[in-house]
Formats: C-alpha cells, structure tokens, sequence
C-alpha cells in the first residue's frame, strides 16, 4: 500500500500558527490534499495531548474523518537546533515530557518547546522512548543542524548512529542532500512544517512510503527501510523556491555570492545582515560531486518537485494569489473529480487532467512543472523564490493534450 504523509506539522498552541489548526480541520483538509497519515505535531503540549486523546487508537495511530495521525512534536535544543520526534504512544510522550519538562520554561505554553538540553541529551531520551528522531529543515540558516554544526556526530555525540532520517526542508532537496556522504545511510524527509491546514501550506511537500498498513510499527519500518517497507517517492518545492535558497540581505534580499559575501564580511551595503543560503552551505560542507556527476546512494526514492495545486492554478490563469474565488474554484472542481490534491498533481495522466474538465491553461501549467519548463527566481534572506512558467505568455492559447500518449503516470514511484 502506498501512504502519503507529512510527518512535521503543528497545532494552534504553537507560535505564530494559525487558530485553524485544530484537529477536525487539519483531518478534513489532509483527506483533500491526498494525504493518508499526519504528524499531530506539538503532543507535548498538555492541550493538546488531551485532544488527541479523544481520538480512536490502534497500533500506536489516531483516527479522525478517514485520517491517521501520529504522534510527533518539534523541539528546540539549548543551540537553537530543532529536531523532530515521532513518538509510539501517549504513555511515552507523556514520558518524555516528564523528562523535558524540568529543562524547559515553555513546555506548557508553546507545542514547539525549548530545552536546555543539547542534541545528544535529547536523542537519549528518544532512543529510550522508543521514538525515532532526526534533525528539522536540516539546513536553513536559523535553527537547523547544519547551521551550526559541521556533522551528524558535532550535534547528537555518541548518538548520531540513533539518527535515522533527515528533514530536508523547502530550501533543499536529494540532490543538495547527497553531496554529504554521512547523510547517505539515512532516510530523507520532505515535510510541510505547515503553520496552517490550507492547500497551499498544508502537505506543500510530503513523502509516499510503502507499507502493508498504516501502523507506527510500519511507518517506523518504513523510514528504516527494514521488511520491505521503504520510502519510494519525495515530494517538494524546488528548492531554490525555498526563503533561503541562496545568500542575501535579510533587510533588502539582495543576493550575493559567497565570495562577494567573504569581501563584504556579511554585511550588505544597506547595512543589513547578509545570511548565508542553503546553497552555498552545502557546498561548504559537500564532500561528493555536484550534478550531474551526482552519485545517490541505491535506496534513495525519486524526489520530485511540485507546488501546491492553487498556486500552480493561479500562475497559470494569471492571478497573483491562490485565495482568488477564480483559482479557489478551479482548485475545487480538479479536487471534486480528481478525488485528492496529490492525485491530480502526482498520479494522474495529463489526459485524465484534461478530460475532468480542467481549464487547458492548468493542465498545461501542470504538464510544465512535471516536465521542468519553469523559470525560477531562488530566495534568500527569509524572502521565497518565485516562479514563472517558461511558455507563461502562450498559455492562453495552448489546447488541452491530447489523450492519446499521454505522459505515463508518476504513480510507479
């Protein structure tokens, strides 16, 4: 059985997170983005730990309206890293947060406490929960492993060996990822670290792992790659689309190279802070050959680079939002027919895009990010990447494919 999940979320007791995240909403939504299996997120904040209680349980997940749910949270270490924690069962998250609790003065108020604990204090206590833990958005300039420091053994000591995924965040994908030798045995991850339950947010990025049932059990496999269950399809933004793609001004995002940023010593000539991008970190840090030379180790699944449907609709009929009532409504019918987000956009042949009635425009547009013909403007310095279609001005006079040799499905991943 093929599962899509997104494994890193967070309620509305997080920071910053919108009031809509609450677990009916989060269910209803994931069922219409495609998505079989969630990250609950923040299951040590006690509020939140009581809703998901309320929950039917089996084999260590919830149930809510046809979605799973498992239990994961994100914390902060004494260093600013987060690291995720995906966690078999109340009782040990209620364990770990005992744990926490003495060393942190906002488990109670924020789902995404901090810890005055380092990463290799808090992989022991995962490891003796039984819980799998990896390092979040593993690459950004803030609050990622890699931002400060050089490996795997520098953050999590003598536990590094316990780590068993990476989170890649939005500003790095496999290619990026796989240029550093040490990560070759883990598992990536490509996750929505979604603040909101809305299409565009929610499952913006995800992962398809095979697995005979939709246990903690099998998704611990999975991840593992252990019993023939294996992650067999990533799913993301192109990473230059990522806030920190490349080094810029976090005032005015001008961009720089990192010689210029070298000369300049981080410090741009507005005044403002130049942060360094996820590009040139991972050169600094790369110790395998840049593309096309590429080597990914025998078990790494396809990753493929999509973005959210709306906002694939709104470039292509020309709006500048996906919440327009236009792009919203276009959204809805390929949804309604299509059954899911992540089949139209993933699964289904461009001829069978077509013939559910889509506007050619959008199928065209669909077709243009499966086959890269884009052109993308990357981001930095906390500023997205933007995207244009590379055929955008003939859009409008593009016919439907037709049904015949139609592109063959992406579903085999």
């Amino acid at each position: 059985m093929n599962v899509n999940t997104d494994l890193h979320i967070h309620s509305k007791y997080a920071m910053a997170t919108s009031d809509k995240m609450d677990l009916p909403t989060i269910a209803r939504e994931a069922a219409k983005k495609g998505v079989h299996l969630v990250g609950t997120g923040d299951c040590l904040h006690p509020r939140w730990l009581e809703s998901i209680k309320e929950l039917p349980e089996s084999n260590g997940i919830f149930s809510l309206g046809g979605t799973s749910f498992v239990l994961t949270t994100e914390v902060e270490d004494s260093r600013r890293v987060h690291h995720l924690l995906i966690i078999p069962s109340i009782s040990q998250a209620e364990e770990l947060r005992e744990r926490f609790r003495g060393r942190s003065r906002n488990i109670d108020s924020d789902g995404r406490p901090t810890l005055q604990m380092n990463g290799a204090e808090i992989a022991e206590c995962a490891r003796d929960a039984d819980a799998l833990i990896g390092p979040c958005h593993a690459f950004t300039p803030w609050t990622a492993m890699y931002a400060y420091h050089e490996t795997l053994a520098s953050c999590y000591s003598d536990l590094s060996e316990y780590i068993s995924f990476v989170e890649l965040g939005l500003s790095a994908d496999t290619s990026y990822a796989d240029r550093i030798s040490e990560l070759h045995r883990l598992t990536f991850l490509t996750n929505s670290d979604a603040h909101s339950p809305w299409p565009n947010k929610l499952a913006r990025e995800f992962n398809r792992f095979e697995m005979p049932e939709i246990t903690f059990d099998d998704l611990k496999k999975a991840i593992l790659r252990k019993d023939g269950k294996k992650p067999i399809l990533n799913v993301g933004m192109f990473p230059e689309e990522g806030k920190y793609n490349e080094s810029a001004c976090i005032r005015c995002f001008k961009h720089y190279t990192l010689q210029e940023c070298l000369m300049k010593k981080w410090r741009c000539r507005c005044g403002g802070k130049i942060k360094k991008g996820v590009r040139d970190r991972v050169n600094e840090l790369a110790d395998c050959p840049d593309s096309p030379a590429i080597e990914h180790p025998s078990h790494r699944p396809c990753y493929l680079h999509l973005i959210p449907l709306a906002e694939i609709i709104a470039l292509a009929l020309g709006h500048s939002s996906p919440y327009t009532k236009a792009v919203q409504a276009a959204w809805n019918t390929l949804v309604g027919v299509g059954g899911s987000e992540i089949a139209v956009l993933v699964d289904f042949d461009i001829s069978d895009i077509s013939d559910m009635g889509a506007d050619p425009r959008v199928v065209a547009a669909i077709k243009a990010f499966r086959d890269r013909k884009l052109i993308i403007h990357p981001g930095g310095g906390g500023k997205y990447g933007s995207i244009e279609l590379a055929d955008s001005m003939q859009l409008d006079e593009m016919p439907a494919p037709a049904a015949a040799n139609a592109q063959r499905t992406l579903s085999d991943f």
